[in-house]
C-alpha cells in the first residue's frame, strides 16, 4: 500500500504575534496608547476634564476634525496632499446657508448642495493636479485661498444663520443614541463620523477605488504602465475627498447654527496631523481609517485638555505645531525601518 502524495501547503496564516508586529498595527496601538495616556493625564490634572459636558464637547470637536481627517486619508494614501479641506468645509457651509436661509429651500436640498459643492471643489483640485500637472501642494494651496475668498464674497463677509431651518441643528447636536440610552449622550455628529469611517474603511479595503488609491500612492508609474487611467482615478479620489469635506461643512454649521465665512483656515493642519498620527504615511501607499479616527481623538483631547488647564492660546498653538513635527518625523523613521 503506497503512501498518498502530500498535498501542497496553503498560504501560512499569520499568528497573532506576527500581526501585532506589523508596522501599521504597532502604529495604531501606539496611537491608542497615547490617547489613553492623554486621557489619564488630563483627568488627574483637572477634575473638570471627565465631566459629561466636557466629554460631549470633545466628541463634537472630534466629529468635525475626524471627518476632515477621513477626507485627507484618501488623498494622502494616494500620494497627494490637500491643504484646502478647511476652507472647503467653510465654503460648503456657506453654500448650505445660501440654499437654506437665503433661498428658503428644504433641508434635503441644503444637504445635497453641501455634498455637491464639496465634490465639485475637490474634483477641480483633482483636474488641476491630474490634467494640468500642478503639484498637489500648490494646487490645493491655491484652492484654499480661492475658496476662502469665495466664501467671504458669497456671504458678504457676514455669518449666515439657520434659525429658520427646523431640524438643522439636530444634524450635529442632537443624540439619537442618547434617546435610547440616556447614559450615553453621544452627539449625532459623532455617530455620523463613525458611520462615515466605517463606510470609508470598506471603500478603501473592498472596492476598486480603494485598490487604486493604495496603488497610486505605492507606485503611480507602475499603475500607469499597467494600463490604468491614472488621471481619472486621481480626480475621483479628490472628488470623494471633497464630498466628505461637504459633510464636515454640514456638521460645523449645524454645531454653530451658522455658516461662519471666516472660519476654516487652520483645520487642515489638525486633520493632516490626525492622519499621520494614525499611521498613514505622507509618502502614500499605506494607511487606515481606524488609525485616522484615533489620531483625530488625540488632537481633540490634547486641545481640550490644554484649554481646561488654562494654557494660553499661543502655547496651545506651539504644542500643536510640535505634535505635527513629531508625527511627521515618526513617519520618516517608520519608513526607514521598513526599507
Amino acid at each position: 500500500m503506497t503512501d498518498r502524495p502530500a498535498l501542497p501547503a496553503g498560504p501560512a496564516v499569520p499568528t497573532l504575534k506576527a500581526r501585532l508586529l506589523r508596522p501599521a498595527t504597532r502604529q495604531k496601538l501606539l496611537a491608542f496608547a497615547s490617547l489613553v495616556a492623554l486621557m489619564v493625564f488630563f483627568s488627574v490634572a483637572s477634575p473638570r476634564f471627565l465631566q459629561v459636558d466636557n466629554m460631549v464637547s470633545i466628541l463634537q470637536a472630534t466629529a468635525v476634525n475626524g471627518v476632515l481627517a477621513v477626507a485627507c486619508t484618501f488623498v494622502i494614501i494616494s500620494g497627494g496632499i490637500d491643504l484646502s479641506v478647511g476652507t472647503m468645509m467653510t465654503f460648503c457651509a456657506v453654500i448650505t446657508g445660501v440654499v437654506l436661509t437665503n433661498l428658503g429651500l428644504p433641508l434635503p436640498l441644503g444637504i445635497a448642495a453641501a455634498l455637491v459643492s464639496g465634490a465639485v471643489c475637490g474634483g477641480t483640485s483633482g483636474v488641476l493636479i491630474a490634467k494640468l500637472k500642478i503639484p498637489p501642494f500648490i494646487a490645493t494651496l491655491g484652492m484654499m485661498m480661492l475658496l476662502k475668498g469665495l466664501a467671504l464674497v458669497i456671504s458678504q463677509t457676514k455669518p449666515i444663520y439657520f434659525n429658520d431651518t427646523p431640524g438643522f441643528t439636530a444634524i450635529s447636536q442632537d443624540s439619537l443614541i442618547g434617546e435610547l440610552l440616556p447614559a450615553l449622550p453621544i452627539p449625532n455628529g459623532v455617530l455620523i463620523l463613525f458611520l462615515l469611517a466605517a463606510g470609508a474603511s470598506v471603500v478603501l479595503n473592498r472596492t476598486l477605488l480603494g485598490r487604486y488609491t493604495f496603488a497610486l500612492g505605492s507606485n503611480e508609474e507602475a499603475v500607469r504602465l499597467s494600463g490604468v487611467n491614472v488621471d481619472f482615478w486621481k480626480i475621483v479620489v479628490y472628488t470623494v475627498s471633497g464630498m466628505v469635506c461637504g459633510i464636515a461643512g454640514l456638521l460645523i454649521a449645524s454645531r454653530l447654527n451658522s455658516a461662519q465665512p471666516a472660519l476654516g483656515q487652520g483645520y487642515e493642519l489638525d486633520a493632516i496631523a490626525a492622519v499621520v498620527i494614525g499611521g498613514t504615511s505622507l509618502s502614500g501607499g499605506t494607511g487606515t481609517v481606524l488609525g485616522t479616527v484615533i489620531g483625530a481623538f488625540i488632537m481633540s483631547v490634547l486641545t481640550n485638555g490644554l484649554r481646561i488647564m488654562s494654557v494660553a492660546q499661543e502655547w496651545q498653538t506651539v504644542v500643536t505645531g510640535a505634535i505635527i513635527i513629531l508625527a511627521v518625523y515618526t513617519d520618516i523613521l517608520r519608513r526607514r525601518a521598513q526599507r
